[in-house]
């Protein structure tokens, strides 16, 4: 008998492997065809990368089903992206690269304190001020290009080169190639596009085991947890609520543009009004606040699509969510909950056009994404995983 069984082992053990799948390709000038060495090749915010040998080949081992964004990166040449399906068969891509036509970037003169003063607003933003961004290092500031607009409160930044950051607490280092960063400190809204390589960080074992505990902290709860659950129909199960939700604007409210334009021109001028406008500010954003107390049914917000591993999540309304196994530490002020709700993590999803999309990984794909408020909001790169990540990773 035991030797049936090892046999059986041995047989099944090339589909056992096939069950990840393997990305070959080549990179190549596009003109004159000429192969391109040493370019990076990834799956953006996943943790498969390599670079291409002197041939231009490449290969991205042992890949999970699911879908991606291969890209491929070389100083000189214009970046290469393209969504690829990986199920269980090998997929083999050829990659021509044009070369970059040089544009001169806007020039802003700062003294050193302006940079770091920019620096330090950015890093409050992009990798965030959880306990995880305490033990998150960049490793190479300088190659951000930082650039901030007085008079629009908004702070941009760009990189050419990959932003490196070693996160301690999770155990990643995360290489970013930022490609764009705005921070507005009218709209009170953060956006920012690029692509992301998550590598393991070298640790012993007992550092190892505090890794596995965090990224378990950090994945559970998580908006990448929660769309994964609705997908696999398991909700109540992994501990979610999703409610319908209405809300109005406060008429009694001014916009945020004009309470930051009257709270800089009073504080020059006149205090009385100053005071005023502060107080005003603090007013609710919103009223009129209805929340559906009967959860909705996975089936009721989310469809399937013509596209295999993608699905879209439509309501009428925002979409409340609530995660009852933790709860919430940070006061929000805007965010609505009834008294006699118990204080579990929150989060509000405006969903722009009433629907989005997202993919078996439990990644947003579509543009523009959704807006969260809430507990997803406090969400930063210090708290990132991969798109490939699983529980016990």
């Amino acid at each position: 008998m035991r030797s049936y069984w090892l046999l059986l082992l041995f047989v099944l053990s090339p589909f056992m492997v096939l069950a990840q799948a393997n990305i070959t390709g080549k990179v190549v000038r596009a003109e004159g065809k000429a192969p391109i060495a040493n370019a990076s090749v990834f799956l953006s915010n996943a943790t498969y990368g390599t670079s291409t040998y002197q041939d231009g080949t490449f290969t991205l081992a042992n890949v999970k089903p699911g879908q991606y964004e291969l890209v491929v990166t070389i100083v000189g040449y214009e970046d290469f992206s393209q969504t690829i399906q990986v199920g269980h068969d090998p997929i083999k891509i050829n990659i021509e690269l044009a070369q970059k036509v040089l544009m001169l970037r806007e020039v802003v003169i700062s003294s050193a304190a302006d940079w770091k003063r920019n620096y330090e607003q950015f890093k409050r933003e992009f990798i965030g001020t959880t306990e995880n961004s305490k033990l998150c290092r960049v490793v190479n500031p300088h190659v951000l290009n930082l650039i901030y607009h007085s008079r629009k409160l908004q702070l941009e930044a760009s990189g050419d080169e990959f932003l490196v950051v070693e996160n301690r607490a999770l155990g990643y280092r995360t290489k970013f190639l930022l490609k764009e960063f705005v921070s507005d400190g009218i709209e009170h809204t953060i956006r920012y596009a690029g692509k992301a390589l998550f590598e393991q960080l070298p640790g012993t074992v007992e550092q190892k085991k505090i890794w596995k505990l965090k990224r378990e902290e950090s994945y559970y709860g998580s908006a990448q947890h929660f769309y994964r659950s609705l997908y696999k129909d398991k909700l109540t199960q992994e501990g979610f609520e999703v409610h319908d939700y209405t809300r109005y604007l406060n008429k009694e409210r001014p916009s945020d543009e004009v309470i930051q334009q009257k709270i800089k021109f009073f504080s020059r001028t006149n205090r009385d009004s100053l005071m005023r406008w502060y107080k005003l500010a603090n007013l609710t954003k919103w009223y009129q606040e209805n929340l559906v107390r009967l959860p909705y049914q996975g089936f009721e917000i989310l469809r399937s699509t013509a596209q295999s591993g993608i699905y879209a999540i439509t309501a009428p309304h925002y979409l409340y969510v609530v995660y009852t196994k933790k709860h919430e530490e940070t006061e929000f002020k805007d965010i609505y909950r009834p008294l006699d709700m118990e204080n579990f993590e929150t989060s509000v999803v405006t969903l722009y056009k009433g629907y989005f999309l997202f993919d078996m990984n439990g990644i947003v794909i579509s543009n523009p994404s959704p807006l969260y408020e809430g507990t997803w909001s406090k969400a930063k790169l210090a708290d990132l995983l991969p798109v490939d990540y699983e529980p016990g990773d």
